[in-house]
């Protein structure tokens, strides 16, 4: 044992591992006459580290005896209420079926035949009451008999409903568990309640009576654990012969500190800068004299920093210090901390080599990382330009001081390079802003002899150490590349961005700050990054190569410009969703009669199987619409379309319509008169003459497709001036945001332009909405026009031949009033033919009017359903050829049936 100055020694000293006398018990303590209890007093008392182990122990088997026993009564508790539960509602289900409950209720005194039914049935079961009620609540049957005729307490909403209700509740017995259910009929009307119920006191009967056994067992084991810890701790004091803590600390610190045999330096150092100890190792590392010990560490020979470091004590922690030719880290701790001696302890360990091969690890590891971020950073959009400025954004600075992209420009448009071609750069990075190497966006054309003409034939990576002496390099621009070798670049890698047989462009990775060019190491950890980056690349050149195609597709499907009409001023905007594109859609179709048809749809998804089934949804639309039917019917038809596609597409095609919704509104100028029906798309709304906005609760029909239910119209009309706004559910829905916090926002935007024309309407509508958002939006927004009673006529026409006329005539005064006259003689021709069918083959009343919108449109009523159809006659015909000249003279003619009848038109351009 070393004696520190300014410590004494108490008592001799011993050699280490030598036993000590067993500490003294108490003089008035068992054992004072040296029996073996008082090694077990010693233990108990808590001096020693047996004392300790023994009072930890008992506490802690004391907290899990007390935690089971908690755990049991809980968990018997529980057990008794759930059995409380199952057994009241297996009672008052068994009585609520039993064969004459229902008829009983029906009786007059339901009471006098279900009360003695019930008392047995509670006796029997061991239920604390059985309640027999109707569907009020009002009880047939209590346990106290004073309690029958009055209002139940508990909850019976459900059981009148059907259900079944278990419950606690504090009812007239107390405390109590109680499930209700319903007493059916034959019919399975609910025609009265059964309730059973259990009281509280009960439940917790079998809790109580199993706590006296549970406290015994957990004495007992509380017991025999004290017991077996006495013989631990009993054994443990024997071992560490009566030792303290205190004491053994100060052993292991006075005599661990100068094994010799610790891989590290060890000294020991006095308060007065002496020392007192050094190991074997401390003495080979700092190469100390022989009789270093007991002389000032300032006199060994150290250098300066690490004598001074050395003789003042002071706290280090892997101070790296060079000392002969070694690399020494050294941790220095002062030992009078928590009462110890006065003076120092340090510790020498040798990191020469070590620090070599941390410094190799740390490279590793740091390649590793970029590796591991290449992997979740690169490729986090479908863009190909973005893609390539991840990965110069990844290179610099941790790999190199500049990276470029340069990919082939068919690789951008989505198409597979062709190679010989021009180059662009699309990603430029450095830790500087004025490097002279290509800008971006430029058309690169690299020569045969440059590295990265070689990279793209050969398609394997070049690495060019030194630039200056690199003949090929410098022939691709002999100006650009002085400036680059003046700038200080000096070492580059270019590595072909290959995926699969393809070579999509190359990216460079280029050095000036680190003075050594790159390395076979860092041309593998360049490839590999780059070889991760391609696959991303690739995958985004395929995604922009069929995101092209929907898009071409689907604008190919959509209006290109809206029909000329007079009925409506039309502003329209459609916007595709962030990612992909979607079925949304919408069209204007001019009717006859000057009416005009506005239809806006959506199907569910995205991609090319939505853009298709938008376009054959709108070609349907077209189609329906020119048969001039209502709206209700026209979805109708378009119904069965969708469930006919959906018939015929095979389940592994994938190509069934998830969903769709449409839509359909057909507007009058005449009659100011809008009639609309909806297929499961969101309700248009309205903007009144006065700023009022107001959403037009239309008859929500199911979405296209599931058939089986009809669609209803709603008939409304609009004051001139007023705007329709018409949308898809991505104006007002996203993954952020309810649809009723987007028509709040909708309905916000619109009353803020309450004159605004339908194109300030629509820009201050999407004002809301981000540049691109995450669903596709169509929005139509349509202000009424008024076709007036200046450019409308009519007649009512008596079913007499003689009276055409009469209408010849009158129709040839409001022409010359028009301003008209050159159209005289062909619509006198087509009116002659029209009211003359009409006279003969329909029924009166019969209708004849004129109107003149962007043409001049002809239109005969009557109440006959019967529709004239167009042919060729016979040489012996005597009629059949007027409806043939009505189609040569008219511009369009065709019939639509109303719901009294039809309506024969012909239409005429103005002069």
């Amino acid at each position: 044992m070393v004696r520190l100055p300014g410590r004494p020694v108490t008592r001799p000293p011993r050699p280490f591992g030598q036993p000590r006398a067993p500490l003294a018990p108490p003089p008035d303590g068992p054992g004072a006459n040296g029996d073996r209890p008082g090694v077990l007093w010693a233990a108990v008392t808590g001096r020693s580290v047996a004392g300790q182990v023994f009072v930890l122990q008992v506490v802690i088997v004391l907290l899990l005896v007390v935690s089971a026993v908690v755990a049991q009564v809980l968990q018997v508790r529980h057990d008794s209420e759930t059995e409380a539960r199952n057994r009241s509602l297996a009672v008052a289900q068994t009585f609520a079926n039993a064969p004459g409950t229902a008829a009983a209720l029906r009786t007059p005194d339901p009471t006098a035949v279900l009360q003695p039914e019930a008392e047995a049935t509670r006796k029997a079961t061991g239920v604390d009451f059985v309640v027999v009620m109707n569907t009020q609540g009002v009880r047939y049957t209590h346990p106290l008999p004073d309690r029958i005729g009055k209002k139940f307490v508990g909850t019976i909403g459900p059981a009148v409903a059907g259900g079944t209700v278990v419950e606690q509740v504090n009812g007239t017995l107390g405390p109590l568990v109680q499930s209700v259910v319903p007493v059916r009929d034959a019919s399975g009307t609910v025609v009265g309640l059964v309730s059973a119920g259990i009281t509280t006191a009960h439940t917790g009967g079998a809790a109580d009576q199993q706590l006296p056994l549970l406290l015994a067992a957990a004495a007992a084991a509380l017991a025999l654990a004290t017991a077996g810890t006495a013989l631990v701790s009993r054994r443990l004091l024997r071992q560490t012969h009566g030792l303290g803590p205190y004491e053994m600390t100060r052993m292991y610190e006075h005599h661990d500190a100068v094994l010799h045999a610790v891989r590290e330096g060890v000294l020991i150092v006095g308060r007065d800068g002496r020392l007192l100890l050094a190991n074997d190792e401390a003495q080979r590392l700092l190469d100390l004299p022989e009789d270093a010990e007991r002389r000032h560490v300032l006199d060994l020979g150290l250098d300066d920093e690490t004598a001074r470091l050395l003789s003042s004590g002071r706290t280090a922690t892997d101070e790296v210090r060079l000392v002969k030719d070694r690399l020494l880290a050294i941790n220095q701790r002062p030992t009078e901390l928590r009462g110890g001696p006065a003076g120092s302890v340090t510790t020498l360990r040798d990191s020469t080599e070590l620090r070599a091969v941390s410094g190799r690890a740390e490279v590793a590891r740091e390649r590793l990382n970029m590796l591991y971020e290449a992997g979740v950073g690169i490729g986090t959009s479908l863009d190909v330009t973005r893609t390539a400025e991840e990965l110069a954004e990844l290179a610099v600075p941790r790999f190199a001081d500049f990276a470029t992209v340069d990919l082939y420009e068919q690789v951008l448009n989505g198409e597979e390079p062709r190679p010989g071609g021009a180059l662009r750069r699309v990603a430029c990075v450095g830790i500087r802003k004025d490097s002279p190497l290509y800008p971006l966006d430029e058309r690169i054309r690299f020569v045969p002899a440059s590295p990265q003409a070689r990279s793209l034939t050969s398609g394997q990576s070049v690495v060019e150490p030194r630039l200056r002496d690199a003949p090929g390099w410098r022939a691709q621009q002999p100006e650009r590349t002085d400036r680059v070798l003046e700038y200080g670049i000096h070492s580059l890698i270019t590595v072909p961005l290959r995926a699969g047989s393809l070579v999509l462009g190359l990216a460079t990775f280029w050095r000036s700050e680190k003075p050594q060019p790159f390395d076979a190491e860092e041309l593998a950890l360049a490839e590999e990054l780059v070889a991760r980056a391609a696959v991303s690349i690739d995958n985004a050149r395929r995604y922009t190569r069929e995101h092209s195609m929907a898009v071409t597709l689907q604008r190919s499907l959509l209006p290109r410009t809206l029909p000329e009409q007079g009925a409506l001023e039309i502003a329209y905007r459609y916007l595709p969703a962030q990612s992909g594109v979607g079925g949304d859609w919408f069209d204007v179709l001019p009717l006859s009669g000057a009416r005009v048809a506005l239809v806006v749809g959506d199907v569910v998804g995205h991609g090319l199987h939505a853009a298709a089934t938008m376009g054959r949804l709108r070609t349907a639309v077209h189609n329906f619409s020119a048969l001039d039917l209502p709206p209700d019917e026209l979805l109708g038809l378009l119904d069965e379309l969708v469930s006919r596609i959906d018939q015929d597409e095979s389940p592994d095609e994938g190509a069934a319509v998830t969903g769709a919704t449409c839509l359909y509104a057909v507007y009058d100028p005449v009659a100011r008169r809008c009639t609309m029906a909806r297929a499961g798309h969101p309700p248009p709304a309205l903007v009144h003459p006065d700023g009022r906005v107001e959403f037009l609760e239309l008859p929500a029909g199911p979405p296209l497709g599931l058939g089986g239910l009809p669609f209803e119209t709603a008939d409304l009309e609009l004051a001139e001036g007023s705007r329709l706004v018409l949308y898809t559910d991505g104006l007002v829905e996203d993954r952020e945001r309810d649809i009723d916090v987007g028509l709040e926002l909708l309905g916000d935007a619109l009353r803020r332009a309450p004159d605004a024309s339908p194109e300030a309407t629509c820009r201050t509508v999407l004002e809301q909405l981000p540049a691109r958002p995450s669903d596709d939006v169509a929005l139509i927004v349509a202000r009424t026009r008024v076709l007036g009673a200046d450019r409308v006529a009519q007649w009512q026409v008596p079913s007499d031949p003689a009276a055409v006329a009469d209408v010849r005539a009158a129709v040839t005064r409001t022409l010359e009033e028009w301003g008209l006259d050159e159209l005289a003689f062909s619509t006198e021709l087509i009116l002659s033919e029209l009211v003359t069918n009409a006279i003969r083959y329909g029924r009166p009343p019969i209708e004849v009017r004129l109107l003149r919108d962007r043409t001049l449109i002809c239109e005969v009523a009557d109440c006959s359903t019967t529709s004239p159809h167009l042919r060729y006659a016979a040489s012996t015909d005597e009629g059949g050829r007027g409806l043939f000249l009505v189609a040569q003279v008219a511009e369009r003619w065709g019939t639509r049936y109303t719901p009294n009848g039809k309506i024969i038109w012909a239409e005429q351009p103005l002069p």
